[in-house]
């Protein structure tokens, strides 16, 4: 059968069958565009985890010193000069970065003009040492090293932290809002070896003037990320231990050398720090399994719409018994009627996909329009809770007509099957 002729005959068809046709492209449109929805929604929250919250590099192993194994008793477990060598010389390491806590307590006291407004306040801080190439691409001012006597410490401070000040700390204290580019070059006092709750170590307390240079997801969470060589320096006058790191950041070469890496640092004695990691991982984990009862849920009503249309098309085919009779009798093969069929279901399942992908593309604006008006601006709010990439969008559409399709798979061979003489004799 030419197309043309094939194509004027559903057309005919349908506007025969409006009523029926419309209810089978809405409840298409129904499951599809709630599957599609859903599925935004889950890529959209599970995006936001993965790039604010808690932000992970596949190829980055964190190994941090054993706190209790029989290595450490025996001498191993130590993150010291000769373990980060045998770190570095492990196969499929690219690149290895030290890390140093400042193992004495800290303090800031701050009075002055901060952006326009007046702040008086003191509070601990935490510092860590890290090498300079691990955060050398977010250094937006001057080189990240151990300054000279009487210069800055320059210090990079975590944009995660920085999201938390704009969303609760700054509104609860009527204070400005800051952007990463805003904080560099801001300079405040910190007091080494000082504590406003705790002992400090046996030497002497030094203040020195610390000033932002950037702002990093790599830098330390709750406090501020100073150049290593700083912090040896800053525990080595308090008499503390400047020998053993704190941790050791490994690149991996390849995201799958990864597990051969993990088994040797832990046959060393020593330990992974994957908190972040796991967290990351179990909260996905939640919004994806959220994300599939919901799935499982529209897959349900995209199921019932094929009963549907194949109960629709089947009352058709019978009422149409001998209108398909007298086409067999004039030539049309069994494969004709079958298309005729087929075709017509097509254009209801393309017509209820593109219709539900559409509604779920516009629910989704509509939500993200909502929290960006009355929602309030909580930490790691995104611009928008949805991820379409094209091929949700196009499956949206075929799942529309896989779904028309399966519905009318045997309405179409007992169509097709019509004896049309017994149907003409009536």
């Amino acid at each position: 059968m030419r197309w043309d002729a094939l194509s004027r005959l559903v057309r005919l068809s349908l506007a025969r069958e409006r009523r029926g046709a419309f209810f089978s492209a809405f409840g298409v449109a129904m499951g599809v565009g709630t599957l599609v929805f859903f599925i935004g929604l889950g890529l959209g929250v599970g995006q936001v985890i993965r790039e604010k919250i808690f932000p992970t590099d596949a190829r980055l192993v964190d190994v941090v010193p054993s706190s209790v194994s029989l290595g450490s008793l025996l001498g191993g477990g130590q993150l010291d000069a000769a373990a980060v060598e045998r770190l570095r010389a492990l196969p499929g390491v690219e690149a290895a970065y030290r890390k140093m806590n400042v193992r004495v307590p800290a303090v800031t006291r701050y009075d002055g003009v901060f952006f326009g407004t007046r702040l008086r306040m003191g509070m601990e801080v935490l510092a860590l040492g890290v090498e300079p190439e691990l955060v050398k691409g977010d250094v937006q001012l001057g080189e990240f090293k151990d300054p000279s006597e009487g210069q800055p410490i320059p210090a990079v401070v975590s944009t995660r932290l920085l999201e938390l000040y704009n969303k609760t700390f700054a509104p609860a204290r009527k204070l400005p809002q800051l952007s990463a580019g805003m904080i560099v070059g801001f300079g405040f006092p910190v007091e080494f070896n000082r504590s406003y709750v705790s002992s400090s170590a046996s030497g002497p307390s030094r203040s020195m003037q610390t000033q932002v240079v950037g702002a990093s997801d790599r830098a330390m969470f709750a406090g501020i990320t100073i150049p290593l060589e700083t912090a040896i320096r800053i525990n080595r006058e308090a008499g503390v231990d400047a020998e053993n790191y704190s941790g050791l950041t490994l690149v991996a070469t390849d995201p799958s050398k990864v597990p051969a890496l993990v088994d040797a640092v832990k046959a060393m004695g020593l330990e992974i720090d994957d908190q972040e990691r796991r967290m990351a991982e179990n909260t996905g984990a939640a919004v994806a399994l959220t994300t599939s009862a919901l799935a499982l849920l529209s897959i349900l009503i995209c199921v019932l719409a094929a009963v549907n249309i194949a109960h629709a098309l089947s009352a058709s085919v019978r009422a149409r018994a001998r209108e398909i009779g007298v086409m067999q009798a004039v030539g049309a093969s069994r494969s004709d009627i079958r298309a005729i069929v087929l075709a017509e279901a097509s254009v209801v399942g393309l017509a209820g996909g593109a219709i539900g992908t559409a509604v779920a593309l516009a629910a989704s604006f509509g939500v993200d329009r909502f929290a960006s008006g009355y929602l309030p601006n909580f930490p790691f709010k995104p611009d928008s809770f949805f991820s379409f990439p094209w091929p949700v969008v196009l499956g949206g559409v075929v799942l529309g007509l896989l779904a028309a399709l399966a519905g009318a798979y045997f309405p179409s061979r007992r169509a097709a099957a019509t004896d049309p003489a017994r149907t003409l004799a009536g």
